[in-house]
């Protein structure tokens, strides 16, 4: 693969994007109404009708932390029939979760994580950066020698609730270590969501000059600042094509107060649509992926796009 020099002033042509839906994983982990088994399978099947082609569908961790996730091994017997074309991932931070996740007979890639902040590594996974990164080691080793993909999340690459600004190179020493492991991806999250476009260049710059490949990054951007689709914008000029977003906007960071969810996927969809950038999604389709999901947990689509589509339907 080419590598990207590039820079703010240097707009690379985008034909098209890949979206990884993360709603029934990182949007749904931090609902505190329980959501049933049958919803979340149905939410899987109704992002896959809408066109998408990579989907993270649950996270094998202990009960005791995530209760949302608690049905992970129901979820993925019920979406063994899921499309071979679609990559269908998991967030597997331990080595009994994998094997978990492997039983499944439906996985083909698995994710792990670290921080670029050492205070956020403490507070969400009770160690620290280098721990962390080498607790996944086994479970990346393992994953690749089974034949699976691996993919690595990067958080709070732009602040952190604790620490405040985070300096790119701390978001490279953790792209390396990921890298190291195996990652074939490594996804950069704005986990609380304040970075504005000119924080976004600067990490992706950063990690071009240490000779990262703008194909395998992914944008993570949250919204609680309202800035996550410049954030898109921005990463669209300097070359990123892939990024994570949630149907409806669902997610949410507990270690970050007023935290809101993940870029929508509605959003992302409606971007691109207008900019030409071909994505395989259905916008309208996506929309209406949320519905029975929303219901139970009580809350209307964060989208704006969305909002604006159901009240055109309405007039």
């Amino acid at each position: 693969m080419t590598r990207a020099g590039c820079s703010a002033g240097r707009r690379r042509a985008i034909s098209s994007v890949e979206v990884i839906e993360v709603g029934p994983r990182d949007g749904l982990q931090n609902e505190k109404v329980s959501v049933p088994t049958d919803v979340k399978v149905a939410l899987c099947r109704s992002l896959v009708d809408a066109g998408v082609r990579r989907i993270e569908t649950t996270s094998y961790v202990s009960p005791k932390w995530v209760p949302q996730m608690s049905d992970n091994v129901n979820v993925m017997d019920a979406l063994k029939d899921i499309p071979s074309g679609v990559e269908v991932s998991v967030l597997t931070p331990n080595l009994k979760g994998l094997e978990n996740a492997k039983l499944s007979g439906r996985v083909d890639a698995v994710s792990v994580f670290g921080a670029a902040s050492e205070s956020f590594s403490q507070k969400n996974i009770n160690c620290s950066i280098k721990e962390s990164i080498s607790r996944f080691s086994a479970v990346a080793e393992t994953a690749l020698g089974d034949g699976l993909k691996v993919r690595g999340y990067v958080s709070c690459i732009a602040a952190c609730p604790y620490e405040g600004p985070i300096d790119p190179k701390n978001v490279v020493k953790v792209w390396k270590l990921l890298k190291d492991l195996g990652c074939y991806e490594v996804s950069l999250g704005d986990t609380i969501g304040v970075a504005t476009p000119n924080q976004i260049s600067k990490v992706i710059e950063a990690l071009v000059a240490e000779g990262a490949d703008v194909n395998e990054l992914a944008g993570h951007y949250h919204d609680t600042c309202g800035t996550a689709l410049t954030n898109v914008l921005r990463s669209l000029d300097l070359g990123l094509s892939k990024f994570d977003s949630s149907a409806a906007g669902l997610g949410g960071c507990p270690y970050a107060a007023g935290a809101s969810g993940n870029l929508a996927t509605e959003d992302l969809v409606y971007l691109c649509d207008g900019l030409g950038i071909d994505t395989g999604i259905d916008f309208g389709k996506v929309v209406c992926a949320s519905e029975a999901t929303l219901d139970v947990i009580g809350i209307g689509n964060r989208s704006k796009s969305a909002q604006a589509w159901h009240a055109k339907k309405q007039t």
